[in-house]
């Protein structure tokens, strides 16, 4: 895996050319303030651009996130330009399996699937929110606007 990681790493850097000395946010750091200025929803769905975040979950597709004593099954996938996270308010259970199988199935894959998610995401985003950081404001990406009392 570590590999695979630098090699994607190396991608980005290519692709994106982030500014020299631009500070930015842990992906998780975005994750977790994005569940707690929602007020920890039962569920939401949303996408960050790769170029605002440093991508500290690479290798994680399915997996449990705590804020605040609150815990999410977190189903998340790189799909340039963006990392793309749904998250449901659930008990904490091994998730390890499902976590194996999903990013199996993306190398298998090549990434095309998810490749082609981000770009078809780009062209149907249709709403933002910010999200406020010790880094500065962070744009979030949702296909369609979420009901913020929805349970599902």
């Amino acid at each position: 895996m570590v590999p695979l990681k630098k090699l994607h790493e190396a991608f980005l850097r290519l692709v994106l050319l982030p500014a020299r000395g631009a500070t930015r946010p842990k992906a998780s750091e975005v994750l977790s303030l994005h569940l707690l200025q929602r007020g920890l929803p039962h569920w939401t769905s949303f996408c960050v651009k790769y170029s605002a975040v440093r991508n500290d979950q690479f290798g994680l597709s399915n997996f449990n996130w705590e804020v605040k004593g609150t815990n999410y099954h977190i189903l998340r996938t790189g799909c340039f330009p963006f990392i793309k996270y749904h998250c449901s308010r659930a008990p904490c259970q091994d998730l390890a399996m499902q976590n194996r199988f999903f990013t199996t199935l993306k190398v298998i894959n090549l990434g095309i699937p998810t490749l082609l998610y981000g770009i078809g995401s780009w062209f149907l985003v249709r709403v933002t929110e910010t999200v406020h950081t010790p880094y500065g404001p962070i744009t979030v990406y949702f296909l369609n606007k979420e009901d913020e009392n929805a349970m599902y």
